[in-house]
């Protein structure tokens, strides 16, 4: 397998273990951390105070910025107990590649301050694997609710023609209303959750999609020369987010079994069956970068190349910019007039 040298751009060959990627029980894992008996791993991490985020460095990245927010952080490393990480997709993009996405990114930015281009492409970019949780369920949910059914009626009407009144009649759509109950099931396969709340969730859900039928087994060499970042979002806390995923797609089966026009859903319950997971670790480089003391990242999708950024406005050229199409506006009214 080859992985992007963070450093020149290379390909180097990482050899892979030779097993297959697969699902923990969720409940029997629950129990291991409960009991101690769990799989944990040390891991020696930076602690960022301003973002909370947790990283490992390579030896040769001194942590005198964060990498998540742009803030200066102490290089006191710390150990902390966590779930180790089974399987990773490699770095794919090379950074000469991000670089020159970045770039074009800030030069698309009309609206951004003028020194923001300096500013942001001082603080670099940074190869860093992001944690994430994966989960599988087999859910059955209970519901009530109301389905509605669309039927047409003759209406009668009086309007005025030439001064006199005139019936007509028009075709009216009405909703015939009954209530229902039901069951449904569904199966759910690689429900992915960011396992940090350092980085803006919004830009790190649009870096997707990710080829995770390409995860390969987990080792430490492909970790050499990039940011090794650990969850703050821990398993149980991952799965109930996940929940929130699943809901919307329960919704979605709930109004098509109860059919109709219309769908009204009152109650549900639903119950979670065979749940499992996955501890993975997904590659993106970032640039953080400060601006009057707040922050603003450049994610790009490691894989993919997709970019995902956050940008402060010079609300003097916005204004700048508003006054000139109000003197184009009244140009033009002045000439049409003329």
């Amino acid at each position: 397998m080859a992985q992007i040298c963070p450093y020149c751009g290379e390909h180097n060959q990482i050899k892979i273990i030779d097993q297959r990627v697969e699902e923990i029980d969720y409940a029997e894992q629950l129990l291991a951390l409960q009991s101690g008996e769990a799989e944990m791993v040390d891991v020696l991490t930076v602690h960022c105070v301003t973002c909370g985020a947790e990283s490992a460095f390579p030896p040769n990245i001194t942590a005198s910025l964060c990498p998540f927010c742009g803030a200066a952080i102490v290089a006191t490393a710390t150990s902390s107990r966590k779930i180790k990480p089974k399987s990773l997709l490699p770095f794919f993009i090379a950074r000469k590649q991000a670089d020159a996405a970045f770039k074009a990114w800030l030069a698309g930015r009309w609206f951004a301050p003028s020194d923001l281009k300096t500013r942001a492409e001082r603080s670099g970019m940074n190869g860093a694997y992001l944690p994430h949780w994966t989960y599988d369920s087999h859910t059955v949910t209970d519901y009530t609710g109301q389905r509605g059914d669309d039927y047409t009626v003759s209406e009668s009407y009086t309007t005025y023609e030439n001064g006199r009144a005139v019936t007509r009649t028009r075709q009216v759509t009405k909703t015939r209303w009954t209530s229902v109950s039901g069951r449904v099931e569904n199966d759910f396969d690689d429900v992915l959750i960011v396992a940090t709340d350092s980085l803006p969730k919004d830009k790190i859900d649009k870096l997707e999609p990710w080829d995770l039928e390409h995860l390969v087994p987990y080792t430490d060499e492909f970790l050499g020369g990039f940011i090794s970042q650990a969850y703050d979002v821990d398993l149980p806390t991952g799965f109930e987010r996940a929940k929130q995923v699943m809901v919307g797609v329960i919704h979605r089966t709930i109004c098509a079994d109860i059919g109709g026009d219309h769908q009204v859903v009152a109650w549900t319950n639903t119950q979670y069956f065979d749940i499992s997971f996955k501890h993975l670790l997904l590659p993106v480089w970032i640039s953080a970068y400060r601006y009057h003391e707040a922050s603003y990242r450049f994610l790009v999708n490691a894989r993919t190349g997709e970019v995902q950024g956050e940008r402060p406005h010079s609300w003097i050229k916005i204004t700048l910019f508003i006054l000139m199409c109000l003197m184009a506006v009244l140009l033009l009214f002045l000439i049409v007039k003329s």
